[in-house]
């Protein structure tokens, strides 16, 4: 019999305290030495080489009796044996071990530790194993490195031992050992494996994101091991948990490094799919900038709405096919097939003489036909179908730009309206660009949304605009929208007053788009018959096949006359001219400015009061906020009153435009007050409203006051010279690149400047343009050289202005032209005296 100080290790035993080949990381087996069956004291220092042998990549007949009882047997195991074995192989983790005695040892608790949580608690029994764990990444085995990183990725799958990890300095090491420019493929999964357990813990995660873990986890994405790269989205999608990771995630990349594990159906498993689109979403979800980024890479993010919404989708069957923006194909005789499948898979029976389908109809009619089978099936949103109905509402998906598309465009015709509200929200977000804007048109979304205008629930209506309003900013779905009958609706809404301000401000903007003055379509649109019977936005065969308008929906130009022109409306918008924002003014001068040009009569524009209108535009707050304000106060807040005046500036061009155009009729200008209007644009032109939106201020303003007899145009002509035309003259001398356009500018200004307008030689001064003026006489053409040369002889008339004109370089620039005796010569000469020198 053995002291009670001493343990007898027998291969029974040992064969009982390791898990089976099958649950173990390696294929070899631990054995007993049959020479070493011997008492051993737990306080001597053994050599675990006298326990176990050499570990053997062969699997023989020993080996597999030896390991016959597996994990079943490690939990029948008495507490006692076992933790005394655990013991043991801790105390052969220490350094005064030999190297290969410590890699036995490890792997030898690694295999144990994949026993579950009871078999790591055994091992996290003993203070300090895991800090020599920790010290075992820096070996130089490779085997030794992964049964370390191995034990510690199973520790830490553990919730209550995540810190204990942390705080050996694992992450240090491992942050290290991912560095080395040659590693195992083993070694790598194990060590991102356990940043993946730890990164679960919140506080641990920003601990990793100090770490400079995350460039690491963008390089793996590229590792060829799908273990790895799927260890490497998991650190990643959890990173994305946190917003304030957010930023230095997208400034390293990981955006399109993501982004292709979800556009090709063959790049990636299942596992490393589900956390980039995680990782995404949270992307998506914090920020609008990072949302673009994310559908510029390809990806649209689309809401779940629950597969039992689909099921109210009713496809149309047994009807020749269209183009999803209903465009009609011709049929063709004698090429139907026997079974119908001519009508069910649209463009096999299409002559390839005559087919003639870009990229986006074709990426249309397969994402429509794929996501209408799914949805037929049952089986649309199947990959989240663990997801609990009641917070659907707050869910989202990312989809290839096709099948995004389809979806959004297919939710539209369900009849949840929650669904309809959450797709068009999405379809308005996903606007970003004229590529995405022509991708929903020709999906058919423009008739879908058309269609829902009509419908009486607010929350619809006011998405549904939204998303229309930002498709509008494409001039060509514009002309879609118009043609699919929006106009009508759109004028009905506004002529609402009860309804709210941004429905108000989406609805005008579209309004305004479709009849904008400036466009030559709608300039045309209310001509008279061509040919007797056509009009101008007649449908043609042509039309009909670019999927402009449609037989159903074509609204007749005498309903949309009455509509636009009708006294309700015409009223609605000067009320806006009187009490909104300078944004909605804008638009509503423009569209009543549309109004002037259809009806010369304007008998409905005058009895609308629009003359206070008008005032009220001419009279911005912020002009006489700037007027009264301090330059310290204003320069404090300059970038927002920057933002104010183009606003203000947008509106009070639009209005002067509109103005100057009701000016043509007779009744108007009997009805107004000429010396009133007169007093307010002067203000305007003196103002500090940008010089871009001066030009129909100066206009409106000169052709007012030759028609007002009570006041004469000279001094109007000045203030427009000295406030408008000499500012637009020095902007494009120094700021446009075509020389032909300096040119003229200088010569024009050399005209003004000669014909010796007051104060224009101080406008000139203050407006910084005698730089540009002395490049000009260095490498402009003779005529521009010639009026440059004039207008700075007529600045150095005013000896206050020399010390600007050599300051400008203009006294090394005239010596050059004298010297070499270029055309002018004499004149630079009479200009260089007139300088100090």
């Amino acid at each position: 019999m053995f002291p009670a100080a001493f343990t007898l290790l027998t291969p029974s035993k040992l064969s009982a305290f390791f898990p089976s080949s099958s649950s173990s990381p390696h294929s070899q087996h631990l054995l007993l030495h049959p020479n070493n069956a011997t008492r051993l004291s737990i306080f001597s220092k053994p050599k675990l080489s006298l326990l176990l042998p050499r570990l053997s990549s062969t699997n023989g007949p020993d080996a597999t009796s030896s390991s016959t009882s597996g994990i079943d047997a490690v939990e029948s195991t008495s507490s006692g044996l076992g933790d005394g074995y655990v013991a043991l192989f801790v105390r052969m983790l220490g350094l005064d071990y030999d190297p290969l005695d410590r890699e036995q040892a490890i792997i030898a608790l690694w295999k144990y530790s994949l026993g579950g949580k009871k078999c790591i608690d055994t091992i996290m029994q003993f203070p300090g194993c895991i800090n020599l764990i920790a010290n075992l990444l820096r070996s130089e085995s490779s085997a030794t490195c992964e049964a370390a990183a191995g034990l510690l990725r199973s520790i830490s799958s553990v919730n209550l031992y995540r810190n204990s990890v942390a705080d050996s300095g694992a992450i240090e090491e491992i942050n290290r050992l991912l560095r080395q420019s040659s590693l195992a493929t083993e070694v790598k999964e194990q060590s991102m494996g356990t940043l993946w357990n730890l990164s679960v813990d919140e506080k641990l995660c920003m601990r990793l994101a100090k770490s400079d873990i995350l460039p690491l986890c963008i390089k793996y994405l590229d590792d060829e091991d799908m273990k790895v790269k799927e260890a490497a989205g998991g650190i990643l999608a959890n990173l994305a948990l946190n917003r304030n990771n957010h930023d230095a995630m997208v400034e390293a990349g990981v955006i399109p490094k993501l982004v292709k594990f979800l556009i090709s159906n063959s790049e990636g498993s299942k596992v490393i799919k589900k956390e980039a689109r995680n990782a995404l979403l949270e992307l998506v979800k914090s920020d609008d900038y990072y949302r673009i980024l994310v559908i510029e890479e390809g990806l649209v993010p689309v809401p779940l709405i629950g597969a039992a919404a689909y099921k109210s989708f009713t496809p149309r069957l047994h009807v020749w096919p269209t183009l999803p923006d209903g465009t009609e194909i011709e049929k063709t005789p004698g090429k139907n097939s026997k079974y119908g499948a001519s009508e069910l898979l649209l463009g096999l029976n299409i002559d390839d003489k005559n087919a003639n389908i870009d990229e986006a109809k074709a990426n249309a009619i397969i994402g429509r036909t794929q996501q209408q089978f799914l949805a037929r099936i049952g089986a649309i949103e199947m990959e989240e179908k663990t997801v609990s109905e009641s917070s659907n509402d707050q869910l989202l998906t990312l989809l290839p730009w096709r099948d995004g598309v389809a979806r959004l465009v297919l939710i539209l015709e369900l009849e949840d309206k929650s669904a309809i509200v959450r797709s068009a929200e999405s379809i308005a977000g996903a606007c970003i660009n004229e590529h995405m804007r022509i991708a929903f048109k020709e999906a058919g979304a423009i008739k879908d949304l058309v269609r829902l205008l009509y419908c009486d629930h607010n929350e619809v209506q006011f998405a549904v605009i939204q998303a229309l309003e930002r498709l509008s900013a494409s001039n060509v779905v514009c002309r879609v929208i118009e043609a699919e009958g929006a106009l009508h609706p759109l004028v009905s809404i506004l002529k609402r007053s009860e309804i709210a301000g941004p429905v108000v401000e989406k609805a005008l903007n579209i309004v305004a788009r479709i009849l904008d003055p400036s466009k030559e379509m709608q300039l045309k649109f209310y001509d008279g018959p061509v040919n007797g019977s056509e009009k101008m936005f007649d449908r043609t065969k042509s039309e009909v096949s670019a999927g402009l308008r449609s037989t159903e929906q074509a609204i007749s130009e005498t309903n949309l006359r009455n509509a636009i022109l009708e006294s309700g409306f015409i009223s609605r918008l000067v009320e806006i001219l009187k009490s909104s924002s300078p944004s909605l003014q804008e638009k509503a001068a423009s569209v009543l400015e549309f109004v002037a040009l259809a009806d010369q009569t304007l008998a409905s524009v005058i009895s609308a009061d629009i003359e206070s209108g008008l005032n009220s535009v001419f009279q911005q707050k912020i002009l006489k906020i700037s007027a009264d304000m301090e330059s310290d106060v204003e320069e404090q807040f300059s970038e927002a009153y920057t933002i104010e005046f183009e606003e203000a500036g947008r509106a009070i061009s639009a209005a002067s435009r509109l103005m100057t155009r009701l000016l043509d009729n007779e009744q108007f200008q009997r009805k107004i007050d000429s010396s009133h209007f007169i007093g307010l644009l002067r203000e305007i032109l003196r103002s500090s409203v940008p010089l871009h939106h001066k030009d129909w201020v100066a206009a409106c303003l000169v052709k007012l006051s030759f028609l007002s007899s009570s006041n004469t145009s000279n001094p109007i002509n000045v203030e427009v010279t000295l406030y408008e035309t000499i500012p637009r003259l020095l902007e494009q001398i120094k700021n446009s690149f075509s020389r032909e356009t300096q040119e003229n500018a200088v010569v024009e200004l050399n005209r003004i400047v000669s014909e010796g307008v007051v104060d224009s030689s101080g406008a000139i001064i203050s407006e910084g343009a005698i730089y540009p003026l002395v490049k000009l006489i260095e490498e402009g053409s003779e005529r521009a050289v010639e009026a440059s040369l004039a207008i700075l002889y007529n600045l150095s008339m005013d000896s206050d202005n020399h010390s600007a004109l050599v300051a400008a370089g203009a006294v090394p620039a005239l010596r050059k032209i004298i010297l070499a005796e270029r055309p002018h010569w004499e004149r630079a000469l009479r200009l260089l005296r007139n300088l100090p020198t």
